[in-house]
């Protein structure tokens, strides 16, 4: 029974976002949502989040700090070092490395105060294209419920989404979500990076 229910799932995302070729999008800058704090250790840190750096009895070396749009952040005695794309405790313990040479075996801890930096792009033929926060699992009627919904000039058979790859490469979907919403609330979820545009 779990093997047909996962292939019937298999088939409807499948038909309901199907991949062609890659293409250009244009940037488009628009007021970006509030975040809200986490501790997650899994979380990858990025640009525009605010993280704090706790260093135990070491009062002065403990800051709250946001990380620039360069990935980057600056701390007492450690300096200039690369934040973006570490994880909490993983850049703990870059930290740490950096200030072994200035206290004997130093204990630090990384805490998300307020994330900002995963997004998505929401374009198109909505009431309110811009960027907006990935703080949640999103579908994409969830985003385009937050780009204020269609217009009345939009097709819902069309809806492309535009995913970065590792590889510096683009893949590009076609969503037909009126499909979507007839094959029983069945939805392809969002990634960091991803823009979704509504002809």
């Amino acid at each position: 029974m779990r093997s047909t229910t996962a292939a019937l799932l298999v088939a409807v995302l499948a038909a309901a976002a199907t991949p062609i070729a890659a293409q250009d999008a244009a940037p488009v800058t628009s007021p970006i949502r509030p975040g809200s704090g986490t501790n997650n250790g899994s979380y990858v840190v990025g640009a525009e989040d605010v993280i704090e750096v706790f260093v135990w009895k070491e009062p002065e070396l403990s800051t709250t700090v946001t990380i620039r749009p360069d990935g980057m952040i600056t701390l007492p005695l450690a300096g200039e070092l690369t934040a973006s794309g570490s994880t909490p405790s993983a850049l703990a313990d870059i930290i740490a490395d950096r200030l072994k040479q200035y206290i004997d075996r130093p204990l630090v801890t990384v805490v998300v105060k307020q994330i900002n930096s995963p997004k998505i792009s929401v374009l198109g033929e909505v009431r309110r294209p811009g960027r907006y926060l990935l703080l949640q699992t999103t579908s994409v009627l969830d985003a385009i419920a937050m780009g204020g919904g269609f217009t009345e000039f939009a097709s819902r058979n069309e809806v492309v989404i535009l995913r970065p790859m590792p590889d510096g490469q683009q893949q590009r979907y076609l969503v037909n979500v009126k499909r979507m919403v007839n094959d029983n609330g069945q939805r392809l979820f969002l990634k960091p990076g991803d823009v979704v545009y509504a002809y």
